[in-house]
C-alpha cells in the first residue's frame, strides 16, 4: 500500500520526539574479499508526523548517521602504509 510523499509542511508540523537509548547494535557483513564490515545506525533525531498509516499507526521520520568500520581486513586487500607527510608548519 503506497503512502503519499512527505511534504515540507508535514515536517514543519511534525512533533520533535525525545528518546532514550535502549540498545545500539552493530550489524556485521562479510564481504566477498574477506573483509568483515560493521555498520551501526546512530539516532540523531525523531519527528512524529501528523499522518497515520491505514492501520492507525503514526508515521515517524528519523534523522540518523551510519557508522561504518572494518573489523577484519585480509592481508591481500590492504595496501602498504604510506609514510607520514612531513611538511613544515
Amino acid at each position: 500500500m503506497a503512502q503519499s510523499p512527505i511534504s515540507q509542511e508535514d515536517l514543519t508540523q511534525a512533533e520533535d520526539m525525545d528518546w532514550t537509548q535502549e540498545n545500539e547494535f552493530w550489524n556485521s557483513y562479510r564481504l566477498s574479499d574477506g573483509t568483515l564490515l560493521k555498520v551501526k545506525l546512530v539516532l540523531k533525531g525523531v519527528k512524529r508526523l501528523k499522518k497515520y498509516l491505514a492501520d492507525g499507526s503514526p508515521i515517524y521520520v528519523v534523522i540518523s548517521d551510519n557508522v561504518v568500520r572494518t573489523a577484519e581486513i585480509q592481508g591481500n586487500v590492504k595496501q602498504k602504509p604510506k609514510p607520514p607527510n612531513m611538511q613544515p608548519v
